[in-house]
């Protein structure tokens, strides 16, 4: 892979340093949010993880390489494009073989990052068991790479329009710890409350540094999930959004949108049903997250008291 690999200057000599890295995707820009949001986004979340003392790397195929770390220009055209490939798990191969441009979701930018040596990655929140998925088999491959690559993903929870139960009882299944950072609930990612109890609680970025230098000492290990809740004053409250998510799922089934393209479709919906309320939310627990990512790189070079 060295050859399909292109990390940018400033994350060579990061890793050259050992300064503390946090990954991010590209998918919220290129499928997540319109222009410009997208864009103002990406920046603003890349200065927040800045601010916090760490080096942010935004993650992308462009041209058939995988580019760890974009350039402020690079992030603007990526922004812009509307022939953009959506890359998982599967897709990733097929986009650096065949010369492709594509974001990386969370399973592609946890793939990336591990290669690379980042082991901190922020999101807005994970994929996992859609609703229906009893019939429809809808699996997020975002699941299976928590469960295979040790890299720590902070999220504001599973994205709500998921079967969140099922979520958690097949992240369980393959051994992910669910952190739920400063709550004894699981958040519902645009609201801090999902009805479910968070398996575990950890409270400061060096608690979650612990226990990553812990499992690391296990052979095979993979991810861990730590749910990061929206703040109070961003939230929109779990019983408003349901009622929006059932009212956008319901378009979704009766336009004949399925797979990979529901979550883009299901989240402009949204947008729209709350008149831009969710992308403000999407906004502010993204930042959240990158924050908090940003603490827990830092910790994780530091000696940690057992």
């Amino acid at each position: 892979m060295i050859d399909r690999i292109v990390p940018s200057r400033e994350i060579e000599e990061a890793r050259a340093e050992r300064s503390p890295l946090v990954a991010l995707e590209s998918t919220i820009i290129t499928h997540g949010m319109p222009w410009p949001q997208n864009v103002e986004t990406a920046r603003a979340v890349e200065a927040a993880i800045r601010t916090e003392g760490a080096i942010p790397a935004t993650i992308a195929v462009i041209d058939g390489t995988l580019r760890i770390g974009l350039g402020d220009d690079e992030l603007e055209a990526l922004a812009k494009s509307e022939e953009v490939m959506k890359l998982s798990r599967a897709d990733l191969a097929f986009a650096l073989s065949e010369g492709r441009t594509g974001s990386t979701t969370v399973a592609a930018t946890m793939m990336a990052a591990h290669e690379v040596g980042i082991s901190v990655f922020a999101t807005g929140g994970i994929g996992g068991v859609h609703r229906g998925a009893e019939t429809s088999l809808d699996i997020s491959a975002d699941l299976e790479e928590l469960s295979r690559t040790p890299v720590c993903v902070v999220a504001a929870g599973p994205k709500a329009l998921l079967d969140i139960p099922k979520t958690l009882e097949v992240l369980e299944t393959r051994g992910v710890p669910v952190i739920g950072f400063g709550c004894d609930e699981l958040p519902g990612f645009w609201s801090r409350h999902s009805g479910l109890e968070a398996p575990y609680r950890l409270d400061t970025a060096e608690d979650i540094a612990r226990l990553m230098k812990v499992r690391s000492g296990f052979g095979g290990h993979g991810g861990v999930l730590v749910a990061n809740p929206v703040p109070e004053e961003a939230e929109i409250p779990a019983d408003e959004m349901e009622g929006h998510i059932t009212a956008a799922l319901e378009a979704a089934d009766a336009q004949g949108i399925h797979g990979k393209e529901v979550t883009p479709f299901v989240l402009a919906k949204i947008f729209e049903l709350t008149a831009g309320r969710s992308l403000k939310t999407n906004i502010a627990l993204m930042l959240n997250n990158a924050r908090l990512a940003a603490r827990i790189a830092i910790a994780l070079r530091k000696p940690v008291a057992y």
